[in-house]
């Protein structure tokens, strides 16, 4: 029996590689053409946390979501959410491609500035025959969208690396070209994480106010769209003054935020 030439192997698993990624493909765009007309049950996201509250002895298990039709999702939480994290969602195509790269310009700024720091304290230690200290993360800036923050909670993990980026991109273009925008807002308002097993404004309105998302004030929306970039974090403490400075400035920015119609 002859075998295959090491360059035949190699174009039929490169030829399998790309079926693969275009069945991958198929996949996304039919679970997203489906979500024309049911909201998604959950989210990659909400099942990596879900896991993570529940084989986790030391965290009190604790997990609410209630999904909201779009006439029970007000206004006024639609134009904090966009002003805070998306001040073009309207207009753009999915992917805000200067702010992209921008945030890859400081983002590769910060991981120079962060290895330098990294060095310096190395070289301390040693000088002082002490044990090396932990090295220091590098801050990250996004630059992402809303339509690609729902890309990345649907259907991707939270490592950062170029492939899951272009995936990233390639599952917003999907959205946008088969959903339109209103209902791409309701489906990250209804998915987006909240704080800890918190998930989408039904069940975020009442555990931070004890009130329906459809009756929350314009101060009470701005301050969940500020909730939104650390969850877990804010959220600890929604009376800070941090928070409550920054809920102002969105609220006044709402006002002149445009929000998609059906």
């Amino acid at each position: 029996m002859m075998l295959a030439r090491p360059g035949t192997l190699l174009l039929r698993w490169l030829l399998l590689m790309l079926v693969g990624g275009l069945l991958l493909q198929g996949y996304f765009a039919l679970r997203i053409a489906m979500m024309r007309v049911s909201l998604p049950a959950s989210t990659t996201v909400q099942r990596t946390e879900l896991a993570r509250i529940a084989l986790d002895p030391q965290l009190p298990f604790h997990w609410s979501q209630e999904r909201l039709g779009h006439a029970e999702l007000p206004d006024n939480l639609r134009r904090a959410v966009i002003a805070s994290e998306d001040a073009g969602f309207v207009s753009h195509g999915g992917v805000e491609w200067a702010a992209l790269r921008q945030a890859w310009q400081r983002n590769q700024a910060a991981e120079a500035r962060t290895e330098r720091l990294n060095e310096r304290r190395q070289a301390s230690a040693e000088r002082r025959h002490k044990p090396a200290p932990d090295p220091v993360e590098p801050k990250v800036v996004g630059g992402s969208t809303i339509t690609q923050q729902l890309a990345k909670n649907l259907f991707l993990s939270g490592e950062r690396n170029f492939l899951r980026k272009g995936q990233e991109l390639v599952i917003a273009l999907m959205l946008e070209a088969l959903l339109d925008k209103s209902r791409i807002l309701d489906i990250y308002l209804n998915s987006v994480e909240w704080g800890n097993g918190v998930f989408g404004a039904g069940a975020a309105a009442p555990h931070y106010f004890g009130r329906p998302a459809a009756s929350l004030s314009l101060a009470q929306a701005a301050t969940l769209a500020v909730l939104l970039p650390s969850p877990k974090r804010y959220g600890q403490n929604i009376a800070s003054g941090f928070i409550r400075g920054r809920a102002s400035l969105i609220a006044r920015r709402s006002g002149a935020v445009a929000i998609p119609r059906d």
